[in-house]
């Protein structure tokens, strides 16, 4: 493994020998094989043959700190950010936000000096000096007790989960049919995009809904709609993409039965008990549900 970066954003101020004196301790090495340097740090006096290298540099709005470091291969082994952040929060004793896999740019993690790691939303602004605003939390944090506390739905819709099964599916159908399938909106890249969201509501549900824990109902409610879609979709598939579709569906539907129990009918539907949907016919996905119900 090659060498590693982390960038981490602190809500409290912090002195370079404090963030050195951090990287040092969890890193497992000398203070002197730190070099970190601020905006008012002469770059001809640090030590470039430091193990480790910080940029150290002050922001402003919720975050007052940005921390970009550099670790040397010869540092073994190497953390993973979550856990160097884990281990730097606590260290240096103050709240660490730290970019998360997702796509969206607001998508963070965030870890506390006890502890605590959570789900962050964070923006910054466009302005020359940008400025940082915390705008939600998962869990409370007792230094930020002005932040709003709530789930922060786009982060388990863009959460990175593996579909082999539609993965499989798409590389087949763009061999043989190359430019229909790779055409948005062709019955053959609906197909691909469909079976995807069918597996990924499947997998996460297998997962226990990692690595949020939660699962938003509009998102379960869009992708039963693309199961329901799928359907009706053979007819216009060529014939082995028709008949590879179904045999991609069947291990799904049958992951998806055994993850759930039966009924209410019309719970996910948002349909009172006992009444009579004016909705077309639904597949029989709807009328089971996960347990304990993730929302």
């Amino acid at each position: 493994m090659g060498a590693m970066t982390y960038n981490f954003l602190t809500v409290e101020p912090l002195t370079s020998g404090a963030v050195a004196t951090a990287l040092a301790r969890w890193l497992g090495l000398s203070v002197e094989d730190v070099d970190v340097a601020d905006e008012d740090t002469d770059q001809d006096l640090r030590n470039w043959d430091a193990l480790v290298l910080c940029e150290k540099a002050t922001v402003l709005g919720d975050m007052n700190t940005s921390l970009d470091i550099y670790v040397q291969e010869a540092v073994q082994p190497h953390a993973g950010e979550r856990d160097l952040g884990v281990a730097f929060a606590r260290a240096a004793d103050v709240v660490v936000l730290f970019p998360a896999e997702e796509m969206p740019p607001s998508a963070y993690w965030l870890a506390t000096e006890d502890g605590l790691v959570t789900r962050a939303r964070l923006y910054e602004s466009d302005e020359e000096e940008p400025r940082f605003t915390i705008d939600r939390v998962e869990a409370p944090v007792a230094r930020l007790p002005q932040v709003t506390v709530a789930r922060i739905p786009e982060v388990v819709r863009e959460a990175k989960t593996a579909t082999p099964l539609g993965d499989a599916f798409v590389a087949r159908v763009r061999s043989s049919h190359s430019e229909e399938a790779g055409s948005p909106g062709t019955p053959l890249w609906q197909a691909g995009n469909r079976l995807c969201a069918r597996e990924k509501l499947v997998r996460q549900m297998g997962a226990d809904w990692a690595p949020s824990g939660w699962y938003p109902l509009d998102l379960c409610r869009e992708r039963l709609e693309a199961r329901d879609k799928l359907e009706g979709m053979s007819a216009q598939l060529p014939l082995e993409a028709a008949a590879l579709l179904h045999a991609s569906l069947e291990p799904l539907d049958a992951l998806f039965a055994e993850a759930t129990v039966a009924g209410p009918v019309g719970l996910l539907r948002g349909e009172p008990a006992g009444a009579e949907s004016a909705a077309p016919a639904h597949g029989w996905w709807w009328d089971r549900r996960p347990e304990p119900l993730p929302w």
